[in-house]
């Protein structure tokens, strides 16, 4: 089984895939991971993420410890790897990995579940499930903001909503593999919605309970 969870940063997409893949014994691939790696490599050698070349021979030279680095939830990182995953070369470094996780899930798990940007439009188009989880760009921020807060680090509402509009545009706008759902994904909008809730809708289109006295 393959789970696509696509949807912009901060609607609630890595929590949702996380715990789905806890509940079903599947394994979970952070894709976002993957990029804010790469972003993070050219940062430390002081690379300009919008540099192709430096950013394609991150991605080529990737490594699985490299997904451990503890500075890929660093805004600065975020950002830049919107930037970094806009550029087709590097896209293409990566999307066999992505791939081979899907169809080869590690630990001889019967599936797995991928989250990112576009699991169900590129990485895996006949993933059994597809899902594109979003909310309004001011609960995103609002949520942002918190978990920046709660990590310590420096945030500004309002800074938080810019940036992600601008991120979201980006997204949306690069010419390879843009910000979408897939046509035949379930679109399920967190804005006023409790993770608790959203996770149910999810786990019955997933794994529907079998009627009552069924054997």
């Amino acid at each position: 089984m393959i789970v696509a969870v696509d949807g912009p940063v901060a609607a609630g997409k890595g929590t949702l895939a996380r715990r789905l893949a806890d509940v079903l014994d599947l394994a979970y691939l952070d894709t976002g991971a993957i990029y804010r790696a790469v972003a993070a490599k050219m940062l430390a050698a002081d690379a300009d993420p919008n540099d192709g070349a430096a950013a394609e021979a991150a991605a080529l030279g990737l490594r699985p410890e490299d997904l451990n680095r503890d500075d890929l939830r660093r805004e600065a990182v975020g950002q830049a790897a919107s930037i970094v995953s806009s550029q087709p070369a590097v896209r293409a470094a990566l999307l066999a990995f992505q791939r081979d996780f899907a169809q080869r899930p590690p630990g001889g798990k019967a599936g797995a579940v991928l989250d990112g940007r576009d699991i169900g439009t590129v990485v895996c188009p006949h993933a059994d499930h597809k899902f594109f989880i979003t909310a309004s760009p001011e609960r995103r921020a609002e949520r942002r903001h918190k978990e920046l807060r709660a990590r310590g680090e420096e945030s500004i509402h309002a800074r938080v909503l810019q940036d992600l509009k601008e991120r979201d545009a980006r997204d949306s706008a690069r010419s390879v593999a843009p910000l979408r759902a897939a046509e035949d994904a379930i679109t399920l909008d967190t804005t006023d919605m409790g993770i608790d809730a959203a996770f149910a809708a999810i786990l019955a289109l997933v794994a529907p309970a079998e009627p009552s006295g069924a054997s």
